[in-house]
């Protein structure tokens, strides 16, 4: 079985897969690869610095993830080219990983875009929103990342709403409370989740 597990910047996806995965299932993290493809050496720097620019790499061979945030926000063209040159190889890479976590109990790609994304429905047997008020994502984000808020403000509102993630889900985990909380409600969507991967075998 597999589950897309999304939700907007600062909703607590890393916490609920980490959870999940303590429990067993195997995590895929769209994130992690992204990272890893844009890493100094990385598959994906050849194709950024052909068709993006040099500029946007920094000294250490790596993706400058500030100034590429900086010209996707203003520039429609780049951030399309820019998902061209990835998209596919996350895609390739998360295909990778999965077939590599078989024994799993049931797969979790964690990949914080979906419904942003035109060609999710079908690939996913169901989806797992992390909900949170918007307030409280931008609290979060400002206390872990080194960002100005006008520019958490501006990467939320670029995102889905919190409306269409909500219409988008089978599954929602709302983390506005304690982690004691947040536990127990994953321990038993972990159970659900077994229930109905024993189903569908």
């Amino acid at each position: 079985m597999r589950i897309a597990l999304t939700g907007g910047i600062g909703s607590g996806k890393s916490l609920v897969a980490g959870l999940l995965a303590e429990h067993g299932a195997a995590i895929v993290d769209t994130d992690a690869i992204a990272h890893r493809l844009t890493a100094a050496g990385g598959e994906a720097i050849a194709a950024i610095v052909d068709r993006v620019g040099a500029d946007f790499i920094d000294r250490r061979g790596a993706l400058d993830r500030a100034r590429m945030r900086a010209r996707v926000f203003a520039d429609a063209a780049a951030k399309t080219t820019l998902e061209r040159i990835l998209h596919p190889m996350i895609g390739a890479a998360a295909e990778r990983e999965a077939m590599a976590a078989q024994a799993a109990p049931y797969l979790v790609f964690a990949v914080p875009l979906l419904v942003e994304s035109a060609d999710w429905r079908g690939r996913f047997d169901r989806v797992l929103l992390v909900d949170c008020p918007v307030v409280l994502q931008i609290e979060r984000v400002l206390r872990t990342r080194a960002l100005a808020r006008a520019q958490v403000e501006s990467i939320v509102a670029r995102q889905a709403s919190r409306a269409d993630r909500l219409a988008a889900a089978d599954d929602v985990i709302v983390n506005a409370g304690a982690l004691t909380s947040i536990a127990a409600r994953v321990a038993r969507l972990h159970r659900r989740y077994m229930q109905l991967a024993a189903q569908s075998l």
